[in-house]
């Protein structure tokens, strides 16, 4: 069963955009998306919070997300989260099978 992990990293003067920057730049998002069972790794931010980026990380199983958790690039992303001092919200979600709301989803 998938999941997804949304992560809101929110900071001060910036430093949440510019952790994603460079996330992004140094490659590490990158090859977060290239790991086996990664679905999506995608930044967002909200139009009322410019100091908080929305993290959507998609996950084919929760196996998949372990041996993410087990990699080292986990020791690169906190070392980015501390040098930006950033703080973490973090809510997870699994898919709902039952999807009776598809009349009101316009594709």
């Amino acid at each position: 069963m998938s999941l997804t992990i949304n992560i809101y990293y929110t900071g001060i003067r910036g430093s949440a955009a510019a952790f994603a920057r460079e996330m992004e730049q140094s490659g590490i998002a990158g090859r977060i998306r290239a790991q086996e069972g990664n679905l999506r790794y995608d930044y967002f931010t909200p139009f009322d919070d410019k100091e908080t980026v929305l993290l959507i990380d998609s996950w084919e199983s929760r196996e998949a997300l372990d041996i993410h958790h087990a990699s080292p690039m986990m020791a690169e992303i906190a070392a980015l989260r501390e040098k930006y001092n950033l703080h973490m919200r973090v809510e997870r979600y699994i898919p709902d099978e039952d999807v009776g709301d598809a009349r009101f989803i316009r594709e």
